[in-house]
């Protein structure tokens, strides 16, 4: 198991042992500082694993390098025995059909040996973008989780501080009317009454 799957285990674990907030069963509390250690380590393990499949992948030309070189030296050796068989005029034909059997035995190796290195180099490049990708995989889940829940606490925090500005709109308004209202005098009602006494 490499590092990177052991601190993707490791935050798992740890975000399970994390107690949940106040009232809630989704969201819980996470010690920064821990959190921030492990995803630090996380950014310098990746791509040290990443240059290590690389490498692994680089390794196919070398492999397929190698499979040609002894093909073309088998195609040589071949060659040189037929003009080396050619040479005798008194077996010139069957040194002829014998050269042209090893040339075709020698290029059938020579294609086996090709086709065998190439399924290899193919089979180590899948195997190493596979796991590649299962942890790239991991990491983008992690991520993912770790953005939803910022987003989840900048909307919860943004309704309230637009339910404040609502509050603080309504009090304005309220007080702007109460500034602009004609003030009634407390003593209209009084004379009126008085006067209709004295008729």
């Amino acid at each position: 198991m490499s590092r990177i799957e052991q601190l993707i285990g490791e935050i798992e674990e740890y975000i399970d042992s994390c107690k949940y907030q106040p009232l809630s069963n989704s969201k819980i509390l996470v010690n920064k500082e821990e959190m921030e250690e492990l995803l630090v380590e996380l950014r310098l393990r990746v791509p040290e694993e990443i240059k290590k499949y690389q490498k692994i992948i680089s390794q196919q030309d070398a492999i397929l390098a190698d499979a040609r070189n002894q093909a073309n030296s088998m195609i040589e050796d071949a060659k040189q025995q037929t003009e080396e068989m050619v040479s005798e005029n008194e077996i010139m034909q069957q040194a002829y059909n014998e050269a042209n059997a090893l040339v075709q035995q020698a290029q059938a190796q020579a294609d086996k040996i090709l086709a065998d290195a190439t399924a290899e180099a193919n089979s180590v490049k899948a195997s190493a973008i596979s796991y590649t990708d299962s942890i790239l995989a991991s990491i983008e889940t992690l991520v993912g989780n770790s953005i939803s829940e910022q987003q989840s606490k900048y909307q919860s925090w943004l309704d309230s501080m637009q339910t404040t500005y609502n509050v603080v709109t309504s009090n304005r308004r309220e007080l702007n009317n109460a500034m602009h209202a004609p003030v009634q005098d407390p003593y209209a009602d009084y004379t009126d009454q008085q006067d209709e006494y004295q008729q």
